[in-house]
């Protein structure tokens, strides 16, 4: 059961989680929070593969569940909200700002925030919802740990 959970998250299939939740009512009580705390070979948890994907219903059901996990970073020292702001999955950011809006302040291995991440990844659309959302100079400032701020990498 473990397993068909697991690989509906990755799939973003929720009708096959609605079919698991049929034939067992109460697993996700049982067994998500185990599940939201498992790694892959790339350190990545179901959360970030949810968010990869852009799987808003997952996002939710993860992180309301093991909220923590929003602040965890994979194997290239990224966070889900990083992850969200790469692919420009702007309803899944909207949902880390509104549960955990200091996950979105956190900073990449590089010393990077999400805001140098939408840069670097053509992604206005998404940081304009996070500058509006945010509304910090000095955030909007940061620099990376090469001293780059976000003028410096749009040149």
């Amino acid at each position: 059961m473990e397993r068909r959970i697991y690989e509906a998250v990755v799939e973003g299939n929720i009708i096959s989680l609605l079919n698991l939740l049929q034939e067992d009512a109460l697993i996700l009580d049982r067994i998500t929070p185990e599940l939201a705390g498992v790694f892959d070979s790339r350190k990545s948890s179901p959360l970030h593969l949810a968010t990869s994907k852009g799987y808003l219903d997952i996002v939710k059901i993860l992180v309301s569940v093991n909220p923590e996990m929003c602040f965890v970073c994979d194997r290239d020292g990224k966070n889900p909200v990083h992850i969200a702001a790469i692919k420009g999955h702007v309803s899944v950011i909207k949902e880390f700002v509104k549960g955990r809006p200091n996950a979105a302040r956190m900073l990449t291995e590089r010393g990077e925030t999400i805001l140098h991440a939408f840069v670097r990844f053509d992604q206005l659309e998404a940081m304009e919802f996070l500058v509006e959302a945010i509304n910090d100079h000095e955030f909007m400032n940061s620099e990376d740990d090469d001293g780059n701020t976000l003028l410096h990498i749009c040149i």
